[in-house]
């Protein structure tokens, strides 16, 4: 009998490992969907799966860290949406609608799953709502702090007790605290991150996964800064800005998107011009970069992801409505470019999921 049931058990298991997939779920903004791929664990191939219109382009998407539901900005129809994700095959449905009126350029919800912050650009503020047992938000938001023009970005630290909220209008990288028992942010001293170049346009900002460091991409400076952590202030100190472009480009450029691997030892950054992903080398014990190569990818990357495994990236091309894949290799961050895939008008969000 121990045998029968450890011989079951074995196959169970196998099955579970095989029914093991990753997904990504693309805003195809041009076309008011998010469009669905399997992603091969394989190969790095992707295959379409699915597609869920909505009632807006959708923008940001983000995952609740301990239910089935994503929330998403509707950019063009100043709504945020609650995702329903169905556990067996990881296809949408919208759950919840809840209208603040403003196009959101970035969604976050709090380490808790209680709370949604989200970043407004044209009206210069950020939001909080509150997220229900269902997923669904307070129709009026708990907290709304004006800050100043384009707000493009609210990110916690890793201890879920600061918020960092980037904004490429004054140059600013604005500092609060979180109380993540009242859902509110406070305006932290000082209320904004010390030494941030002039001219740089701070848009992402993506914190290391060990070391006291944060990265932005900045938007109009075609740079990323390096910036010391106080984990006891929740302040932030810039120490390097360093080109993410090549020496002998001069044309047109813009940065979007940042991300740092799970290992912490690679930054990426995405280029809109030179329409390429920038690779970065991380120090070990400073956290400061040094530059690892330029990879060619579609026209205008607004977003990219790495996925979990740390394998492969899949960047979306604004401009030419298709995906781009690569594999990337954990040594020396190099990016291998894997296949291109139509996706839809102005895609503008990747987001990759290891879904059991």
């Amino acid at each position: 009998m121990n045998r029968f049931v450890g011989l079951v058990l074995m196959l169970m298991m196998a099955q579970v490992a095989s029914w093991a997939e990753m997904l990504v779920y693309v805003s195809v903004s041009g076309e008011k969907r998010i469009a669905i791929f399997r992603l091969d664990e394989k190969t790095g191939g992707l295959e379409a799966a699915g597609s869920l219109d909505v009632d807006g382009a959708p923008g940001p998407i983000w995952e609740h860290p301990n239910r089935p539901k994503f929330f998403a900005a509707l950019r063009s129809g100043g709504k945020l949406a609650t995702l329903d994700v169905d556990r067996a095959t990881g296809m949408l449905s919208v759950g919840h609608l809840t209208m603040p009126g403003e196009s959101s350029p970035f969604v976050l919800p709090d380490p808790s799953g209680r709370y949604l912050l989200s970043a407004y650009y044209g009206a210069g503020k950020v939001m909080v709502h509150s997220i229900a047992a269902d997923g669904a938000l307070s129709a009026e938001p708990l907290q709304v702090i004006d800050t100043a023009k384009n707000a493009h970005c609210i990110r916690l630290d890793p201890s879920g007790r600061f918020g960092f909220v980037p904004h490429t209008g004054p140059n600013a990288v604005y500092q609060f605290r979180w109380d993540g028992e009242a859902g509110r942010l406070t305006a932290n001293d000082p209320p904004t991150a010390t030494g941030t170049p002039e001219g740089a346009g701070p848009r992402h900002i993506y914190f290391h996964p060990a070391l006291p460091v944060a990265y932005t991409a900045n938007e109009m400076g075609s740079s990323v800064t390096v910036y010391g952590f106080d984990s006891s202030s929740g302040t932030l100190t810039a120490v390097q800005t360093l080109p993410t472009l090549p020496a002998d480009f001069s044309e047109k450029n813009t940065c979007a998107d940042v991300e740092a691997t799970a290992d912490g030892r690679f930054v990426y950054v995405s280029n809109r011009g030179h329409d390429s992903i920038a690779a970065f080398r991380v120090d070990g014990k400073s956290g400061r970069l040094e530059a690892a190569g330029w990879y060619p990818t579609e026209a205008t990357p607004r977003s990219f992801n790495i996925d979990p495994s740390g394998r492969y990236m899949v960047a979306a091309g604004q401009g030419s409505g298709k995906l781009a894949t690569f594999r990337r290799d954990a040594v020396s961050g190099a990016l291998e470019r894997l296949g291109t895939y139509e996706v839809g008008r102005s895609p503008a969000w990747v987001m990759i999921v290891d879904r059991p």
